[in-house]
């Protein structure tokens, strides 16, 4: 943990790239097929350990379409996910649509090629502070990268509270709850698992991180422009094979949780509590593509990233369906 100020005028892709030296942590076949020249296609997908949003590609092979081999590879943080993407270490990831706007505007082949989960954030503190006022003078705890820290500053912006006052704490996302129950910090802005742990430990919300201009947004399945221009069809494959896993999990809680928890851990009741500030998707909706323009520019303008990427170079909308889902 280390106080940081000076984030606010650091490109994110400078602070991502310090970040990123991560081992894979796994690497596990879920299925088998062949392709049209008899030959098994392997398709390499990167996602976070024992995170119920990130848990989709272990279910691939449940729901495969067309002739595709899926291996799971495990990695520990969300940029280190978009690292391998862009080294080809593995072909697809379930990833953070934030850390995939800082690569494009570092210059790296990724594209989002639809949804995977919305939410999953929350801003919460100590029952003494009751809004955002109040974290003036308070140590804040934030994820660097993250559209979580997006939606802080823009909402701080909202009600007039200048981010200089508060005092910021770096924290990587297995340490919020542990930073928060302990009095490390009075209040932070992270993802889940840490904001259901932190309420049920007595903490409470103090602003909505899905008020402003971003909407939900949160994770999405990545791939690059190369694998797009070469292979179209096996992208096509895979984001079916994607959407129908995701209708599948959106339906089938109870089967799926607790096999997941049987195999990494975890208390069941805190991550339903945590899936209910989720919403699983696979589209590629209009309005989903405008909220990612939305928050490359604000990325942009508070300085996270050194300027704004165009659109076509961080979305692919060719593959994932165009339909508004409901409830988004």
């Amino acid at each position: 943990m280390s106080l940081l100020r000076s984030f606010l005028r650091r490109p994110v892709g400078v602070l991502a790239s310090l970040a990123l030296v991560t081992a894979m942590a796994g690497c596990t076949s879920t299925g088998a097929s062949t392709t049209e020249s008899g030959e098994a296609e392997v398709v390499q997908v990167g996602t976070l350990r024992g995170q119920p949003h990130f848990y989709a590609p272990y279910l691939y092979a449940e729901h495969a379409e067309g002739d595709v081999e899926f291996e799971v590879v495990a990695l520990e943080t969300a940029p280190a996910l978009n690292d391998a993407l862009a080294s080809g270490s593995v072909d697809f990831a379930v990833g953070s649509i934030t850390a995939t706007i800082a690569g494009a505007a570092a210059g790296r082949d990724v594209r989002i090629v639809a949804a995977a989960a919305d939410g999953g954030s929350g801003i919460v503190g100590t029952p003494e502070i009751r809004s955002v006022r109040d974290l003036v003078g308070k140590r804040v705890g934030y994820l660097e990268s993250s559209s979580q820290l997006v939606a802080l500053r823009l909402i701080l912006e909202r009600e007039g509270v200048n981010v200089e006052d508060l005092e910021l704490v770096s924290l990587s996302a297995p340490e919020f709850f542990n930073a928060f129950n302990t009095g490390q910090i009075d209040a932070f802005a992270a993802p889940e698992i840490g904001v259901s742990l932190a309420l049920s430990a007595g903490g409470q919300a103090i602003a909505d991180p899905y008020s402003t201009e971003i909407g939900r947004l949160n994770i999405a399945l990545l791939t690059t422009k190369a694998l797009i221009e070469e292979n179209p069809e096996l992208v096509q494959a895979v984001v079916d094979t994607h959407a129908a896993t995701t209708a599948y999990m959106a339906e089938n809680q109870d089967e799926w949780l607790p096999e997941m928890i049987e195999e990494y851990g975890g208390d069941q009741e805190v991550l339903e509590s945590a899936l209910d500030n989720f919403w699983l998707r696979a589209d590629l909706s209009p309005t989903y593509e405008e909220q990612i323009g939305n928050l490359a520019v604000q990325m942009a303008r508070l300085g996270m990233i050194q300027e704004t990427p165009a659109l076509e170079d961080i979305v692919d909308s060719s593959f994932a369906s165009r339909d508004e889902p409901a409830g988004s």
